[in-house]
């Protein structure tokens, strides 16, 4: 028996015995739990009870491709390059860029773990089983990278307009790449993380592929992993997150939405979206990176996405690395 059939038996929440289990995975009980043991070293909250057996806490939905499918609409369908729905892939990512050319536009692959997910500056993106989306979406631009300033800014617009149109409100934007909760009006834990890789010509046609990782269920063992506070769509929706095959058709008909947007008005189209979901904007902030360390108020972002820091002497300092790191002060 493979994991991803163990974790598909167990989606319900409700209590199987491992006997059950065993039988219908025709295998021994041993086998069972060396499956589940695998399953919560990555995160999975299985639960053993002596009398009723294995269980999840909650129930949750293995992601897939005909029911996203079925939740797009026709005339977004119709422009979809590819979608594919993978139990472990080391990054989704990775996977698009070794696809290279043969990979069709607005290509989307979706994996239910992975084994090297990437975030932001080499970072590890915790991946468990089940629990959240990891999705990478591969657009081809026919001008070069000097028209995709701000594209990642845009990502997380595009993003959060899409948890809204879920009935999911509490988020904003962490520049460069951040989605984080809003708790008691302040910035809270982040909720997901966008990271955008670009290859191709400067002045001809290059690709962009879009890797978003999003927290729908984080049990207190992955918060503590984490090493940062976090959170997730569960505490924004009152306990319990949409669908995730739901949030999954919402993230890509955004995505084939606003990257239309994007080609045609470029970051000028996501401004004013961005400004209302700004979480720097008008906060005090210290940054350090090349320029070493200083300090400033947050003056929201320009027309190319450059995050604006008003400095003590009244001017204001545009920030394009996305290596510099941007705390509230």
């Amino acid at each position: 028996m493979q994991p991803a059939q163990l974790l598909a038996m167990l989606a319900a929440g409700e209590p199987i015995s491992g006997t059950s289990l065993a039988d219908q995975g025709g295998v021994t009980r041993a086998a069972i739990w060396k499956q589940i043991e695998a399953l919560r070293a990555r995160g999975v909250p299985i639960e053993a009870r002596a009398a009723a057996g294995y269980r999840l806490p909650w129930p949750l939905q293995m992601l897939d491709a005909k029911q996203i499918r079925t939740a797009l609409p026709a005339v977004l369908l119709r422009r979809l390059g590819a979608l594919e729905v993978h139990w472990e892939l080391d990054s989704t990512s990775s996977e698009l860029q070794r696809r290279g050319a043969v990979a069709k536009d607005l290509s989307i692959l979706l994996a239910e773990t992975q084994t090297a997910g990437r975030g932001r500056r080499g970072r590890t993106w915790l991946s468990p089983p089940g629990l959240n989306l990891y999705m990478s979406c591969l657009k081809r631009f026919e001008s070069g990278f000097a028209a995709l300033s701000g594209l990642s800014l845009a990502i997380g617009v595009i993003v959060l307009r899409a948890l809204e149109s879920l009935g999911i409100a509490g988020a904003g934007l962490k520049w460069p790449n951040d989605l984080l909760a809003i708790e008691d009006g302040r910035p809270g834990g982040k909720l997901g993380g966008i990271l955008v890789e670009l290859s191709g010509e400067y002045q001809g046609p290059c690709a962009a592929i879009i890797g978003i990782g999003l927290n729908l269920r984080l049990t207190p063992a992955l918060q503590a992993q984490a090493g940062q506070p976090a959170c997730d769509l569960a505490m924004l929706a009152g306990g319990t997150p949409p669908d995730r095959n739901r949030v999954a058709a919402a993230l890509i008909a955004g995505l084939i939405e606003g990257l239309s947007q994007f080609e045609r008005d470029g970051f000028a189209g996501f401004v004013a979206d961005y400004a209302r979901y700004d979480l720097l904007r008008d906060q005090p902030l210290q940054l350090s990176g090349a320029l070493g360390m200083f300090g400033g108020i947050g003056a929201g972002v320009d027309g190319r996405g450059a995050l604006q820091v008003r400095l003590a002497d009244g001017s204001l300092c545009p920030i394009d690395s996305g290596d510099v790191t941007v705390r509230r002060a």
